[in-house]
């Protein structure tokens, strides 16, 4: 009996730990030409960016890791299309996105999905 309680114990102890040690935040993000303020990936040539703010429905416990995907873009034709995407300014209560491009490269828009998560 005393062997049961112990492994009944042991098994509901671990499995608290386990379910409490991640979370899991996930969305959306967008930068367009006409909706982003300061947006200039699409004017000129050389070094551009923007940033974008992404705040959490709520905050993690520990500063998270951060995905980042594109899943859309509008995009010059007649140039390279050269960009990069970076989550920057990482903290509990979100972070922000800095899309970049350089040379002839006219980007008009940009979106994609994000993936926080915190052990």
């Amino acid at each position: 009996m005393k062997k049961l309680l112990l492994t009944i114990l042991l098994v509901v102890g671990v499995t608290a730990v386990a379910m409490s040690q991640t979370q899991v935040l996930s969305g959306t993000w967008k930068a367009t030409s006409t909706g982003t303020p300061s947006y200039t990936l699409h004017e000129n040539s050389g070094e551009r960016s923007v940033i974008i703010s992404v705040p959490f429905l709520e905050p993690f416990d520990v500063k998270p890791d951060v995905i980042l995907t594109v899943n859309h873009m509008d995009a010059e034709s007649k140039t390279n299309v050269r960009y990069t995407v970076k989550a920057v300014t990482v903290t509990r209560d979100g972070f922000t996105i800095q899309l970049s491009t350089w040379e002839n490269t006219k980007i008009y828009g940009m979106n994609g999905y994000w993936l926080a998560h915190a052990d």
